[in-house]
Formats: structure tokens, C-alpha cells, sequence
């Protein structure tokens, strides 16, 4: 499958893209010739235009865009597991890049949530990067980052702080790829501690415990300073757009509410902040053996968004200006990666145009254009991406098939 657009050279692209037993594809290879900084697929609903995009989220560490288990990916009834392969351009180099779930692995199987290696029952995701085995996924995000909106995120600002945690979480990976061990290392102590005194309370071994506290402190703190660091970072992004950016989408302010975060904001450093939150844990033994969870630290933080310009919280904002202001921190994040790692992202935007009026729509597609990162666009109506024409490249999804649109 073939097609090309004329654009100019990008930090990063896509040139090949094949997907083997994935969800609905039993294989299919696309093919982007040329330098285009937008790939639109077009097609009916279900026709496997997001299963494109979650295959390319997996050039990143974690869990991709739906956050599935590894062993629902594979294709239903197919017998062997799913693998994702692509070619990439960072720049003028070259690189190929290969992950799926090793052969035996189980379709439907449970993995645990284990975000730092992704093994579980359902097998281990395997990662090959120019023909050499990495040694986890992690290595996914150190030449090159991902980013992504879906329609699930439209709810991000009124839901539940645990989804705009991953979503704070997942750009600080894309600046710091360090972060993901960091969070996965993180949980995994706290879920061994919460079994512990979950099992034994006050009879548990209190040098064990304290074990895994200052385990727990460490790499708390450590995703803490991330955080925030990443959070002023961005601040500067945000109040700082340009162009069309600065046109259609509103200024965002941002604060990172957590407790071990506070105490860094108001000047402690790190490695007192991780002897505060190891003093804090061992105070609260009984308290969390008896909830069977700690009640405090990076696992509770929130992150808050303000509409700059009616200086009113995202999540009292209207559907349509929470989207503007999801679109706001995702351009002003893809330029601060570009400047901070000299690389601008891989952008995948689902559904992201549909809900914005012309003239933002316009906007979007003008600024994701000159970001020199390439960013893939899904639709169900090819109409929408009219302002894209000449800087995309079309491909049509149908009926478990892709192929370039005429």
C-alpha cells in the first residue's frame, strides 16, 4: 500500500508500518513515501482506523493508547501471537523497529498491569530495535518519543484523578524515559507492602516493612521530582504559543496536587522529601493495614488545569473547551520535547478534528505541520481534513483492509 506527499524533512517519521494478527488485521503494510507530516486515515466506524494508531503507541514504552492486555491484541482465532514492525526516519537515520508478545503467548489472557517489562500470564512483550533484542521497553522511548489523544481522554478533567495521573505520567515519560521505571518500580513496592501488612499487620516483620518503605521513598521521590520538573517545563510552553497555536487554542495553567510533590514545590530537596515521605509511611503502618492501601503519595497525586483566560478549572469548562485545552497541552508538550531532545514526537490523533469547528480545525492541522514530527489523524469523513490536503497523505480503512486513498 502506497502513497505519497511532498513536505519538508522531519526529526521524526513513519516510512513503512506492518501489523501481523493485529486485533483486526491478519497482516497489512503501509507504505509512506515522501516526507508527510500528517497521515489521515479515513473510514466507517470499526473499520480499524484506532487499532492503526494503538499498533503505532506500541513504538513507546507501556501499554499502548487502550492500555490493553498484551494477549487481547492478538487477532481472534489467529494462531501465533501479534507483532507490530516499522521503519522509521530520525532525520536522515534509519532505524528498524519490531515488539509483540513472544511465540506460546496466551490471546486474552491478563498481564498484571505490569507496565515496567509488560510480562504477566499473557506473555512478555519483546522489543527489537535495528535487529538487537532490547532489554525492556523502556528502550522504545530513549531516541524517540510517542503521544496520543483519543475520544476516551474527552472526559479527562471531569473523571477521576487516577486517569489524569497516567495522562501527566505518560508526558513526563516522553522527556524523561526514566520515569516509567520509576512509576512501575514505584507501585510494584507499594502493591508488595500493601499485601504485607494487608496479611500479617501489626505482626509483620517491621525490618521488612521498612524495607520496602524506603524502597517506596526512593522511587516516589524520584517520580515527584519528575513531575515537577516536567510541570515548569511545560508551564513555559503553555504561556508561550505562536501563530495559529496561540489563535485556536486557549493558555492552560497547571499545578501538580500532591503531598511529596508539595513538599518539593515549597523548596525541600529531593532527598529530604524522601526521608519525610519513609517517616510518613512508617507512622502510617496500622492505618494502611487496615484500609489495605497506602494512603498516601505519587499514587494519589492529581493533576489540575485552569482555562488560563477565564482562569476557571478544565473541569468546569464546556466539552468543547476542554478538548481545546487537551489540544493546547499536547502541542505545547510536542514542542517542548523537540526542544528538549532535539526530536519532536510521533503524534497520533484520534478523532481529534471532528469535534472542532473550521477554524480551529484549520489551525491544528497548520501547527501540527510545521511541529517536524509526523502525526497520524484518523476520520470517519475525509471532508474534515480539507484544510490538510496539501501537507497529508490519505489512506483508506475498510473492511480489515488499508490502502491509499485516490
Amino acid at each position: 500500500m502506497a502513497g505519497s506527499a511532498m513536505a519538508g524533512p522531519l526529526d521524526l517519521a513513519v516510512t513503512s508500518l506492518t501489523l501481523t494478527r493485529y486485533r483486526s488485521y491478519e497482516r497489512a503494510r503501509l507504505m509512506i513515501e515522501g516526507a508527510a507530516p500528517l497521515v489521515v486515515l479515513t473510514g466507517p466506524n470499526g473499520a480499524g482506523k484506532t487499532n492503526v494508531l494503538e499498533a503505532l503507541s506500541y513504538l513507546a514504552p507501556g501499554r499502548g493508547l487502550r492500555r490493553a492486555a498484551l494477549g487481547e491484541v492478538t487477532r481472534f482465532g489467529s494462531d501465533g501471537p501479534w507483532a507490530v514492525a516499522a521503519d522509521l526516519m530520525l532525520g536522515d537515520e534509519p532505524v528498524k523497529v519490531g515488539t509483540g508478545i513472544e511465540a506460546g503467548s496466551a490471546p486474552g489472557a491478563n498481564d498484571d498491569d505490569a507496565d515496567e517489562d509488560e510480562s504477566g500470564p499473557s506473555g512478555r512483550r519483546l522489543v527489537r530495535i535495528d535487529g538487537e533484542t532490547a532489554g525492556s521497553t523502556n528502550a522504545l522511548g530513549d531516541r524517540w518519543s510517542v503521544s496520543w489523544l483519543t475520544p476516551q481522554m474527552d472526559r479527562l478533567f471531569i473523571e477521576a484523578p487516577s486517569g489524569r495521573r497516567r495522562f501527566l505520567d505518560r508526558l513526563v515519560i516522553g522527556l524523561y524515559p526514566d520515569h516509567s521505571r520509576q512509576v512501575a518500580a514505584y507501585e510494584r513496592v507499594m502493591r508488595e507492602r500493601n499485601r504485607l501488612l494487608a496479611d500479617r499487620g501489626s505482626h509483620a516483620d517491621p525490618a521488612w516493612v521498612g524495607a520496602l518503605e524506603a524502597r517506596m521513598a526512593e522511587h516516589g521521590a524520584a517520580v515527584a521530582a519528575a513531575r515537577l520538573e516536567f510541570a515548569g517545563q511545560l508551564a513555559g510552553f503553555l504561556a508561550e504559543p505562536k501563530g495559529a497555536e496561540a489563535a485556536a487554542f486557549p493558555e492552560a495553567r497547571l499545578a501538580i496536587d500532591g503531598w511529596l510533590e508539595g513538599l518539593m514545590a515549597d523548596g525541600m530537596a529531593p532527598v529530604e522529601a524522601e526521608a519525610a515521605y519513609r517517616d510518613k509511611l512508617a507512622e502510617a503502618r496500622r492505618i494502611d493495614a487496615a484500609t489495605g492501601r497506602a494512603g498516601i503519595g505519587p499514587h494519589k497525586t492529581d493533576l489540575l488545569v485552569v482555562h488560563a483566560p477565564k482562569d476557571m478549572p478544565a473541569g468546569l469548562c464546556s466539552t468543547g473547551e476542554q478538548k481545546a485545552l487537551l489540544i493546547a497541552l499536547t502541542l505545547a508538550d510536542a514542542r517542548l520535547v523537540a526542544a528538549h531532545r532535539g526530536r519532536a514526537p510521533l503524534l497520533l490523533l484520534d478523532e481529534v478534528a471532528a469535534h472542532l469547528d473550521a477554524d480551529r480545525r484549520a489551525a491544528l492541522f497548520a501547527v501540527l505541520s510545521e511541529l517536524r514530527g509526523q502525526c497520524w489523524l484518523t476520520g470517519t469523513d475525509r471532508a474534515v481534513f480539507e484544510a490538510a490536503e496539501t501537507s497529508a497523505l490519505f489512506f483508506n480503512v475498510e473492511g480489515g483492509q488499508v490502502a491509499p486513498a485516490k
